[in-house]
């Protein structure tokens, strides 16, 4: 009966990943027809960004890309307690959480009728379509398309957070799980559209290493070795193979971008993962508190403030 049960599963929900497979490339090519565009405004109950205060610069933009949990503006996995601690514990820090890293639309789940509908009689398939949207982002027939498109998305929102286009400020991408491969695709684009320094902090990072990190600052991976899901992306991925020397994140590797912050024994998800806050440490900290810790502190360091930096339209005299 064991020897069935896999069987058994893939016929229950193979209908779902069918049908999300062409809901997930529909979206993605409406958008490449220009059939519909993108949805810059945020609801009036959500802000640009939070944090650091709008009438001074940032010492960097922090936007978090979330897992495939993620179905309307403002919800995450951990209920928000991630960014809310990263806002608390770096308030020089202006931080974005808004961004829709799996809607080339910019288009949340949450409030489409049809998707409502689903919410209520086959929930499954909201956690199936975000899934979809991460190996669409990932294939390479789709993925420079699905790269503009969120990275437009992602540049738009940082415009609106008060983001300067040249300023120098830097940009930094923290993507958990699905929300890695989102990152580095939009490395590119936030380069060429605010000509801005991109730092990738990837925690529990699910992505393929097909994406050009020639533009990227640096990269920290946080990971675990009770991570299995991240250990499945480095196998599965040809371009994560040590064998692909030339691919872009061997490449990276070679050219030291990469670093690698171990936060054991967490794991992916569930109540020892790396944002719980009931998971305690030999130190007596939780989870959230120590993975916090650690985004800020590669922070702090990696972007500190340039003195002598011109803002535009102002002059330093």
């Amino acid at each position: 009966m064991s020897e069935l049960l896999p069987l058994l599963l893939l016929l229950a929900i193979g209908p779902f990943l069918l049908a999300e497979g062409l809901l997930a490339r529909y979206e993605l090519m409406v958008y490449a027809v220009g059939w519909r565009a993108q949805v810059p405004a945020l609801p009036a109950n959500v802000p640009p960004a939070r944090g650091a205060d709008a009438d001074r610069p940032p010492d960097a933009y922090l936007v978090y890309l979330d897992g495939i949990g993620k179905r309307r503006f403002t919800d995450t996995r951990d209920g928000g307690q991630l960014v809310q601690a990263v806002i608390a514990g770096a308030p020089e820090l202006r931080v974005l959480g808004q961004v829709q890293p799996y809607s080339p639309l910019a288009d949340p789940l949450v409030g489409r009728p049809v998707w409502d509908w689903l919410r209520k009689h086959a929930g499954i398939t909201l956690f199936l379509h975000n899934v979809m949207q991460t190996f669409v982002a990932a294939d390479r027939r789709y993925r420079p398309l699905y790269n503009r498109a969120v990275g437009g998305q992602i540049a738009e929102q940082l415009r609106l957070a008060g983001y300067e286009p040249g300023s120098g400020l830097p940009v930094v991408l923290l993507g958990y799980s699905g929300g890695a491969q989102v990152a580095l695709g939009a490395v590119e684009e936030l380069w060429t559209q605010l000509d801005a320094p991109v730092w990738l902090i990837t925690l529990g990072g699910f992505h393929n290493g097909a994406n050009d990190l020639t533009h990227a600052a640096g990269l920290y991976r946080l990971t675990s070795g009770n991570d299995w899901i991240e250990r499945v992306g480095t196998r599965l991925f040809p371009e994560r193979w040590r064998l692909l020397r030339r691919s872009p994140w061997n490449k990276a590797l070679a050219a030291g971008k990469v670093r690698v912050h171990r936060l054991d024994p967490a794991t992916h998800v569930g109540p020892q993962s790396y944002i719980s806050p009931t998971a305690r440490l030999d130190d007596g900290r939780s989870h959230l508190e120590r993975t916090t810790a650690a985004v800020i502190e590669i922070v702090r360091r990696e972007c500190r403030p340039d003195p002598h930096r011109t803002m535009p339209g102002n002059s330093t005299g």
